[in-house]
């Protein structure tokens, strides 16, 4: 039935794409630009291979991704292409204009890497450290950022050589920090956007992001919520210090914070309505006390908040508050509670994906393409979603006969991304500006 209804959409797309003044012109004219597309796609094959090992090799954390900033911008200049440099501290973006009028649309590939120590027995694996909050660590490209910024290379160098047959605009974004700026710094997606990078603003963006849940080959999206909000808090718990024999002579901040814990999984499973979407509140520390024998006159606890809906999403950011003030008031103690608004839900706009499933299907055959489920990570594409329509998907990099439900996670140290699987990731981001230029005619 897939496959049919794909098949479907495919030739709607092929009569909306054929009405211009001569039809069988137009057809034959996109086919022509589709072949040089494949042949351009074809002659990169070995360069972005080339290009993922030495970013794999010499990854940076986010807002230091100084070395890699110059090796993408040698490369887009090489090119002819207009590259500024320096946004948002490391941030690349370049545009490509097209031979022929038409719409502007966004590509982007996030550049950062890890705070991680490289476990994999690879020639090309990264032996880099770094500072990280005092310490010294590895460095690795543990969540895969090194695959897309030399897909979107390759990409570049793919479009440019279609360029004058383009009915349209790219604008290439290279973004640093998606895994988060450093503590007391700005960055990524929502400091290049404050910058002005959608000054001239797209009427689509398009991402991906490998990941070892799917096969090579494979590639998964879904419409609408993909995936959560992240929204990160601290509860101060304030008691009174006092001798663990006595507890009556304090307010005891433990026994506060393990309430406030209990109370707040409530909110989720009782109090917000689940039918309209998921929520997860998690705990991730409970800092307090130096002795066995001492009540401390103090807990610190830290979690974060992760949701589907906007609206949920802030409800839940005040009764998680006001949970927390109550019970520690009525345990005679006092809550002060900071949230530190993280993240958007990323959504993938649904008009802009149900337009282009057909390429996706096109380029990786009906049956890989993958209805994902709610995903509760987080991703900073969500800022550039919500300025304009945008289409965020998965690429499988687990090699296929390889059981992708047993591969390292990303973030893992044994995070492996097949080669064979850039390929699709180039093809897919070159035939969606292209079909959706011609889409837009």
């Amino acid at each position: 039935m897939l496959n049919k209804i794909i098949y479907s959409s495919l030739l709607l797309n092929g009569i909306l794409i054929s009405t211009l003044s001569s039809p069988s012109f137009a057809a034959a004219y996109d086919q022509q630009l589709n072949n040089n597309l494949k042949k351009a796609n074809h002659s990169v094959s070995e360069k972005v291979i080339t290009w993922r090992r030495h970013l794999h090799q010499y990854p940076e954390l986010s807002n230091r991704e100084f070395e890699t900033a110059k090796y993408i911008t040698k490369h887009l200049k090489a090119m002819g292409l207009e590259v500024q440099t320096g946004v948002a501290h490391t941030g690349v973006v370049a545009k490509l204009k097209g031979g022929k009028k038409g719409p502007l649309v966004a590509l982007r590939a996030d550049m950062d890497a890890l705070p991680v120590t490289e476990q994999v027995d690879l020639p090309f694996a990264s032996t880099q450290t770094s500072t990280y909050r005092g310490n010294e660590v590895g460095v690795m490209h543990a969540c895969g950022h090194d695959n897309h910024v030399a897909i979107l290379m390759a990409v570049a160098e793919s479009l440019a050589k279609v360029q004058d047959d383009l009915a349209g605009d790219v604008l290439f974004v290279f973004q640093p920090a998606e895994e988060g700026a450093p503590d007391g710094e700005e960055g990524g997606a929502e400091l290049m956007l404050k910058e002005g990078l959608f000054k001239e603003k797209p009427v689509a963006v398009f991402g991906l992001h490998v990941t070892s849940s799917l096969n090579t080959g494979q590639i998964g999206f879904r419409e609408g919520p993909l995936m959560a909000s992240e929204d990160s808090f601290t509860i101060n718990v304030q008691g009174r210090q006092t001798h663990g024999s006595r507890p009556w002579n304090g307010v005891d901040p433990i026994v506060a914070a393990s309430q406030i814990i209990m109370a707040t999984q409530t909110i989720s499973s009782r109090q917000v309505d689940v039918t309209k979407a998921p929520s997860v509140i998690s705990f991730g520390a409970i800092n307090g006390g130096v002795r066995s024998n001492i009540i401390p006159d103090s807990v610190e606890l830290i979690g974060t908040i992760r949701t589907f809906d906007q609206t949920m999403r802030a409800d839940i950011k005040t009764r998680l508050a006001k949970t927390a003030e109550l019970v520690a008031e009525s345990a005679g103690a006092k809550a002060d509670v900071h949230i530190d608004h993280g993240y958007p839900v990323t959504v993938n706009d649904v008009k802009l994906t149900q337009k282009m499933t057909p390429t996706l299907a096109k380029v990786a055959g009906a049956e890989n393409i993958i209805t994902t489920d709610l995903i509760t990570g987080a991703e900073d594409f969500s800022y550039y979603a919500l300025e304009t329509p945008g289409l965020f998907f998965f690429l499988g990099v687990t090699p296929q006969g390889q059981d992708a439900k047993m591969a390292a996670s990303n973030h893992s140290p044994q995070f492996f991304a097949d080669e064979k699987a850039l390929q699709l990731g180039v093809d897919s981001m070159t035939q969606l500006v292209v079909d959706f230029f011609a889409n837009e005619k």
